[in-house]
């Protein structure tokens, strides 16, 4: 339990989370509005990836979730964190249209669309997500511009979220669209491919963390990010070295080579200004150790090497700003040999 003064820093701590992580979802925005960012795809469950979206969406607000999701659901190819997003965007739309609070309805289900039954959408399995308020509705004036970029009738927000939805959702090969009666409510139904089932990814709890063991190398030239990626390994079981930049790594890596206290795996930044970055250096390094296990790290989602990383040699990639889920995720995945 905590005492009063621990419970209001442990909720000033949950709003500075929630502003950050909000401000860099406003900045992935734009880098996929402005830029395009092609979806890292992976086959995955997408219930508890919604379900976690949905409720992060809401923290601190006077609305509340309410959930219709079939044990059943097909699996869908996906960006995780671009379809994140997208719920991120829906629900906080949803929020905003209640200003008193109220209840955000997330249903889904499983659809086989025929030729030219949608418009915009291809014949084949479907998984069909609505998300559906009680607020204030759209004018119906609105409704063929509510996807247009900048397009907005609230006093708050970019008018990018809608637009960037859109986008990402027609990169996925989906489609979305939206219904909506002035003073009843709106909905937003999007459809995303399903997946060979086969290939799913096995359906993980909700925040459920991936601890392991084994000797971690992080390069990042920002000392912050170095400390708070070394604090969330060492967190989830791992023993922590850290370099600046890629010359350090390679300069550790090998060290630790040759004394027998080999590294399980490396995350590298991408971008070092000034110095080594990850591109150059996970070059270098598997032609040293071709067996190294690699994660390569970004905040520019839209760069080449994040979305053909294993062209550039890598392994996985997380995003950054790290959570300790996608990082606990992305290290798992490569000590266990499989591939994102």
């Amino acid at each position: 339990m905590y005492s009063d003064g621990d419970a209001q820093i442990a909720e000033r701590l949950q709003e500075a989370e929630r502003a950050s992580l909000r401000a860099r979802d406003l900045t992935y925005q734009l880098l996929t509005f402005s830029r395009g960012g092609e979806p890292v795809k992976k086959a995955v469950v997408l219930g508890p990836l919604i379900k976690e979206a949905a409720d992060f969406a809401l923290r601190g607000s006077r609305s509340r979730c309410e959930f219709d999701l079939p044990e059943d659901l097909w699996t869908a190819e996906v960006d995780e964190g671009q379809i994140s997003q997208v719920m991120n965007n829906l629900v906080i739309n949803a929020d905003q249209a209640m200003p008193g609070g109220g209840l955000v309805t997330v249903s889904g289900s499983n659809r086989t669309v025929g030729d030219t039954e949608i418009p915009n959408l291809s014949a084949g399995d479907y998984v069909r997500i609505t998300v559906a308020d009680r607020g204030i509705g759209i004018p119906h004036q609105h409704l063929k511009k509510i996807f247009d970029p900048y397009f907005t009738t609230k006093q708050k927000g970019s008018g990018l979220g809608l637009a960037t939805s859109y986008s990402i959702l027609h990169r996925h090969g989906g489609h979305i669209t939206v219904t909506s009666d002035v003073g009843k409510g709106t909905a937003f139904t999007f459809y995303l491919p399903a997946a060979d089932r086969a290939t799913a990814s096995k359906p993980q709890q909700p925040n459920a963390l991936v601890r392991g063991q084994g000797r971690i190398l992080v390069m990042d030239d920002e000392a912050m990010v170095r400390d708070v990626a070394g604090k969330m390994l060492a967190g989830l079981g791992y023993e922590v070295e850290i370099a600046k930049d890629g010359e350090e790594a390679l300069s550790v890596y090998e060290a630790a080579m040759t004394e027998g206290m080999p590294f399980a795996a490396v995350i590298m930044d991408l971008t070092i200004p000034g110095g080594m970055g990850g591109k150059e250096a996970v070059e270098r390094l598997k032609s040293r150790d071709p067996a190294a296990k690699v994660i390569v790290s970004s905040g520019y989602s839209n760069d080449p090497v994040i979305t053909e990383y294993r062209a550039y040699g890598f392994d996985a990639v997380v995003a950054k700003p790290y959570t300790v889920k996608n990082l606990s995720e992305a290290v798992a995945r490569v000590l266990s040999r499989e591939k994102t």
